[in-house]
């Protein structure tokens, strides 16, 4: 049994935490700024301050034992109290400062939802220091888990996050200003699967590949393209066709046509935490105002 000299310190459970998910023990401690000397001394003292393994060393890549994935939920836990002890220090000087992580899953909420949230918290908490994080959905829902983000845009449904609704996002065509397919009101799916499509890479593929799949068509995927900005410009010198989440759509432009898809496929876009009970100050204030300023009923 380990004795209270063998405690694992901070740095070394933050070690812990970021080895889930990491190519190797050096990348993990990278991750938080370590060099692969000192990771691997951390790691060992880790180790020996708790009488037992923490890194199966017979596996392929990073993978914990059963006594590191039990350390690992403790440490998590850890991390989760410091933050409230934080957030006592925080509300005792009255919000006038403080550091909020956000993170945001791309642009559809970039560009649209978080701006004006992020402008009104500015005005009324301007010594708060807000850092957003753009990733892909998959990842921010593990940034909440391991607390790397304190609140995160993600998709609906998330029965394991506590969570506010804002908007409702649908797919859109985005076509050449005079395209076939732009005279009529609406595009259908297997319409889009005959041409040259400019596929994003943004953070909504999947719910694009996933619509033509339930169709019954493959798309021709021609190019596959991270920046919208590059996707429009693509599509307006008639490279093909693409498909975009409405809320990155921007206001009409020389060159292209919007239409809604036919069936409709949506999303519910909302923010979330772990527990809105154990919010940091400033993560309770945004979180507030962000309930205040969502729709009283976002659209199905």
């Amino acid at each position: 049994m380990a004795t209270d000299a063998g405690l694992p310190t901070l740095r070394q459970l933050e070690l812990l935490v970021a080895l889930p998910g990491a190519s190797s023990i050096a990348a993990a401690g990278s991750k938080i700024g370590m060099s692969a000397s000192a990771t691997s001394h951390a790691l060992r003292a880790l180790e020996n301050g708790l009488g037992c393994e923490v890194v199966d060393r017979m596996a392929a890549g990073v993978v914990l034992t059963h006594a590191g994935e039990l350390a690992l939920a403790h440490a998590r836990d850890v991390f989760a109290s410091l933050q409230q002890v934080k957030s006592v220090a925080a509300a005792s000087a009255g919000l006038h400062t403080g550091l909020l992580r956000i993170g945001s899953i791309g642009p559809s909420t970039s560009l649209r939802l978080l701006p004006p949230l992020l402008e009104k918290f500015r005005r009324r908490y301007p010594g708060v220091e807000v850092h957003v994080t753009e990733r892909a959905d998959a990842d921010i829902e593990q940034d909440l888990v391991e607390r790397r983000v304190e609140i995160g845009v993600v998709r609906l449904p998330q029965p394991s996050l506590d969570t506010v609704a804002l908007a409702t996002d649908e797919l859109m065509a985005i076509l050449p200003e005079g395209h076939p397919l732009a005279r009529g009101k609406t595009v259908a799916v297997r319409e889009l699967a005959e041409y040259p499509l400019i596929l994003t890479q943004a953070g909504s593929q999947d719910m694009v590949m996933r619509m033509f799949d339930r169709a019954g068509v493959r798309p021709k995927v021609a190019h596959e393209l991270f920046q919208v900005v590059s996707i429009l410009e693509f599509v307006a010198h008639g490279n093909g066709v693409s498909v975009l989440a409405s809320l990155t759509v921007p206001e009409p432009r020389p060159g292209l046509a919007f239409r809604p898809i036919t069936p409709r496929v949506a999303r519910r876009v909302a923010i979330a935490c772990l527990d809105s009970a154990r919010l940091s100050p400033a993560g309770r204030a945004f979180w507030e105002l962000a309930r205040r300023e969502a729709p009283a009923k976002p659209p199905a």
